[in-house]
């Protein structure tokens, strides 16, 4: 008999009867659906918890950074003579600034042509050579130098060459040429509307006294009459603007700069000149970035403090409590981070080694309150020693050692710092004597050099050269090769008191040498250094920090792994041997705290494993749920087979009584007859 005819043969409610059946076996179903509500509302909970974390742990960004507590203002008593910034070394204190010369860079033009795509000259191949450096002496009358003026190259300006031929010959092909040889000249046209107004207008990229133009032509004639320019000799281009340094005094004290942005003049401060006049530079400490930093500490703690008071309140049996309430791995949180603000500092020195000392004091709720006038007060009388409670910081006793950085590993503590050999550059020094005359250069004379491991060919400048302008020559055109500029390779090249030319690389340690192949063409390195072709290569830093053997790199030096001083890196820029005073680390609070979110917060920290738990534990009660629903399904088959069974067999009952019922009727009616 079909389901749809339950209850028809016995007239019982089967439908009613089987649904309060299935409610009874669905009991389970709710427990475990309370259970997974409770599991949701934690892992919710854990998701408020971990962005009050993040929120908290964000507000230490700026407490972790040591520049915030060396925070100085510059300011000009006229912005607009000069304006300045000011680092954290640089010193506070007032300056009298007298800028009486704005550097500016040198600027030729060539006498007017009618036109800008006219070939000039006979097209064969043509060399322009430039070279940059000082003019000096002589007289300049109307863009021209008379009486004596000299050039002499300078080694911190790039040298070069510019090709000119058939296909670039005009005076657009030659403004092109020079723009994309990017030789430290810009080259434009300039129209000045007569009858030939093309003029051909070259500028110095750079500013500065050093920056004035030498250019050496090689080939046509005609191009030679247009360009070469001479200081001491043929000036074919006409100056229109001097190149010149900036010049100023600081408190009585003359300061010249290549550029009008000056940065080392004053320790820590940038100048940037904006015209001739005076002004008083005042430099001063900024409190507020310190007290705002250790103000938002503050809230944003009292912020993660109330999300842990919410999560983990009691309100009493019955009522509803918070989701995290008794909760092991919230409780460890927060213990973590109560200890860690009540731990002194270990490694520091002076009047603040906990937070109670600068007005921060932890209330009965487990909130932290801000004694701002004594805040205030510790800033005043030592900031450095309030930002080494937050900071990580390190120092050093000794001027000529930079303290660079550290690493998560490095150890709280002052450790004593042992030199054993200072890092040095490599050098080549030649054994000709070019004291007593004139080094001439010939023409396309190019030497391959390998310098710190970086080989290339280095084209040098036809001419004749003293022994101090040959060196100039030399630094400049290895400076300026593409290659070595790419590779970030560069040198200083002087004449020692033996009249010997001396190479030095820029770069220290093992990875520096220095070396030079026989020319390529032109003049050859006997000319130059006589039988040397190669120099002593540089030596890496070498010492202990903390009595443990340090890795030496160039000049840096760094802690052993394993060791208290792993990770911290140390700038020695000098000095003598043996022992160099303490190197002094501490890792503030903020610093301390940051790497605990960090573990807490990660991808396998505390709360990412609670929450990893809580929904494998969701997702097991699903899988639960699953089967019983699916066993549920049979139970009703069931119930609904045996009902079905007792509706058929009570309504045969109910058919055979009507049956008898019917017949001992009849047998009645037939006895009375």
């Amino acid at each position: 008999m079909a389901i749809t005819s339950a209850g028809v043969g016995s007239n019982l409610p089967i439908d009613s009867l089987i649904s309060q059946l299935m409610q009874s076996e669905a009991l389970p179903l709710t427990a475990l659906a309370k259970k997974e509500a409770s599991y949701q509302a934690k892992v919710s909970a854990f998701g408020s918890l971990s962005s009050a974390l993040g929120t908290f742990q964000t507000a230490l960004a700026a407490l972790k950074n040591p520049s915030t507590f060396r925070t100085l203002t510059a300011s000009s008593s006229d912005t607009s003579i000069l304006s300045a910034a000011a680092s954290g070394k640089a010193a506070a204190g007032s300056y009298n600034i007298n800028v009486t010369k704005l550097a500016q860079a040198q600027s030729i033009a060539s006498a007017g042509q009618a036109s800008t795509t006219a070939s000039i000259g006979a097209g064969g191949t043509t060399t322009l050579t430039f070279q940059l450096g000082t003019i000096t002496g002589g007289t300049l009358t109307d863009g021209i130098y008379s009486g004596g003026a000299s050039f002499a190259q300078s080694g911190e300006q790039a040298t070069g060459t510019v090709t000119i031929n058939n296909n670039n010959n005009s005076l657009q092909g030659i403004r092109d040429a020079i723009n994309a040889a990017n030789l430290g000249v810009t080259a434009t046209i300039v129209n000045d509307g007569s009858d030939n107004p093309n003029h051909l207008v070259l500028t110095s990229t750079k500013t500065g006294a050093t920056s004035s133009m030498k250019i050496s032509v090689s080939g046509d004639a005609a191009i030679e009459n247009l360009l070469a320019y001479d200081p001491a000799g043929t000036q074919n281009l006409k100056q229109n603007t001097v190149a010149q340094s900036a010049a100023l005094t600081i408190n009585g004290i003359a300061v010249s700069s290549p550029s009008n942005s000056i940065n080392d003049a004053l320790e820590g401060i940038s100048l940037s000149l904006s015209k001739v006049g005076t002004s008083n530079l005042t430099v001063s400490r900024s409190s507020s970035a310190l007290e705002t930093g250790v103000t938002g500490f503050v809230k944003a703690y009292n912020d993660l403090n109330q999300t842990l008071k919410n999560l983990t309140t009691f309100n009493g049996v019955g009522k509803a409590n918070g989701e995290l309430l008794g909760d092991s791995t919230v409780q460890s949180i927060q213990a973590e981070l109560r200890r860690t603000l009540s731990t002194t500092i270990d490694g520091l020195k002076g009047d603040y080694v906990t937070l109670g000392q600068i007005g921060v004091s932890f209330q009965k709720d487990g909130a932290l309150a801000l004694d701002t006038s004594k805040l205030q007060t510790a800033i005043s009388k030592n900031p450095d020693g309030v930002g080494a409670l937050f900071a990580e910081m390190g120092s050093t006793t000794d001027s000529l050692v930079d303290f660079v950085g550290s690493t998560k590993n490095t150890k709280a503590g002052s450790y004593a710092l042992n030199i054993t050999q200072i890092a040095t550059q490599a050098n080549m020094t030649g054994d000709l004597d070019l004291s007593a005359g004139s080094t001439v250069i010939a023409p396309n004379t190019s030497i391959t050099m390998t310098i710190d491991g970086i080989a290339t060919e280095v084209a040098l400048a036809a001419g004749s050269y003293t022994a101090a302008q040959l060196a100039a020559l030399l630094q400049s055109s290895i400076n300026g090769t593409s290659k070595f500029v790419t590779e970030g390779v560069s040198v200083s090249a002087s004449i020692t008191a033996d009249g010997f030319l001396n190479i030095q690389s820029k770069r220290y340690g093992s990875a520096s040498n220095i070396s030079m192949n026989a020319a390529g063409t032109g003049t050859g390195i006997a000319e130059l250094f006589g039988s040397v072709s190669s120099g002593t290569a540089g030596v890496d830093v070498a010492g202990t920090i903390n009595g443990v053997a340090a890795t030496g790199s160039g000049q840096t030096l760094t802690g052993a792994i394993g060791s208290p001083t792993e990770g911290i890196k140390l700038n020695i820029l000098g000095g003598v041997l043996g022992a160099r005073g303490d190197v002094n680390f501490t890792n503030g609070y903020a610093n301390r705290l940051d790497t605990f979110l960090s573990s807490v917060l990660g991808s396998t920290g505390l709360i990412s494993g609670r929450t990893d738990g809580l929904n494998r534990s969701i997702k097991d009660i699903g899988t639960t749920r699953d089967a019983f629903n699916a066993k549920l399904v049979g139970i009703e088959a069931r119930y609904r087979a045996q009902f079905t069974a007792l509706d058929i067999a009570i309504g045969k009952m109910s058919s055979t009584s009507s049956f008898l019922t019917q017949q001992l009727a009849q047998i009645a009616n037939l006895s009375k007859q």
